[in-house]
């Protein structure tokens, strides 16, 4: 009986270790604690066809703010407002009609939002099927961005 209840303990162990370890080691959510309560979260998101891009939260685009090395993209239709030090305004459907206006390095950090979350995850698996390497989305997009704390901006575009 020591045996078999020892056996199943194992199984169980391996059952609940196993599938955590995949996620640390294929994408996952990563947690980094950022100023003591907001925590930087991001996932990654595999997209259909190959590639992937990163949901990031918005105490994680507060942070990668501070030291902006991106170009910032709305791609919300129609115009809401917009996180302050936005780049481009390109709407989510027609990514492939302004690629005159992105980086011509497929591999710079491109990161897009949207009011909440679902025309910017268009974008960024779109972006990634034209060969971008490394796109950020802001998970949640504005909504979650001013639920946060974070301003908004209206420039009137």
């Amino acid at each position: 009986m020591t045996r078999l209840r020892t056996l199943v303990l194992t199984l169980l162990i391996i059952a609940i270790i196993v599938p955590v370890l995949a996620a640390c080691g294929t994408g996952g959510v990563g947690t980094v604690t950022v100023s003591g309560t907001q925590a930087l979260q991001t996932q990654v998101v595999p997209v259909e066809g190959g590639g992937s891009y990163t949901d990031v939260n918005a105490a994680g685009l507060g942070s990668m703010l501070e030291s902006k090395d991106f170009p910032l993209i709305n791609v919300h239709v129609p115009y809401e407002g917009e996180i302050d030090g936005t780049d481009l305004l390109v709407p989510y459907d027609e990514i492939e009609l302004n690629l005159d206006k992105l980086p011509a390095d497929k591999g710079a950090k491109l990161v897009v939002y949207c009011r909440s979350g679902g025309m910017s995850a268009i974008a960024a698996r779109t972006l990634v099927n034209l060969g971008y390497t490394h796109v950020w989305n802001l998970d949640g997009g504005m909504i979650a961005w001013t639920e946060a704390g974070y301003p908004l901006v209206d420039e009137g575009r």
